[in-house]
């Protein structure tokens, strides 16, 4: 069990779907040690599995909302002043917006059926743009790859004090 974890989501081959993917290699190393880096391929039950017990989970992944390329927002969809009985309702805006079959929404209706989720849960949306077999990412996905990044290694050392000892 973690206190924290980042999980970034995405297709490698897939153009901007890679964004969480990268996001999560670049997180590595960079974060403190005992916050783990998970890359998950879209697999809800891997995504729950990864989150469960954790006290706060970061999850990146891409999104297909109609924003422009390489928009960035940050959803808190579990949190402590979030009510815990009811199912969450991730935001709207997420609801559908996964680039997969099976999004963030699906996992976290799961997760709660199955009584297996984060303490607290903020989503990283980037808005991609190009999903071609073999694309690269685009340069506006890959720059607000950079900022989520730059994002995220501020917020988690600020929570770090809230580590706990394994």
């Amino acid at each position: 069990m973690h206190a924290h974890i980042v999980i970034g989501i995405g297709n490698d081959f897939r153009g901007d779907d890679a964004a969480g993917l990268e996001a999560a290699r670049l997180l590595r190393g960079t974060l403190p040690p005992e916050v783990p880096v998970i890359e998950n391929e879209g697999d809800p039950a891997e995504l729950i599995e990864a989150w469960t017990g954790a006290d706060l989970a970061i999850v990146i992944d891409t999104a297909v909302s109609g924003a422009p390329a390489g928009t960035v927002v940050r959803h808190t969809v579990l949190g402590p002043s979030l009510s815990r009985g009811d199912a969450p309702q991730p935001p709207p805006a997420i609801q559908h917006a996964s680039s997969h079959a099976l999004g963030v929404a699906d996992a976290v209706a799961l997760g709660h059926a199955l009584g297996r989720l984060p303490r607290e849960l903020t989503l990283y949306t980037v808005e991609g743009a190009d999903f071609g077999l073999g694309a690269p990412m685009t340069p506006a996905v890959r720059r607000a790859v950079e900022e989520t990044v730059a994002a995220i290694a501020d917020l988690v050392p600020r929570s770090s004090a809230r580590l706990r000892p394994f």
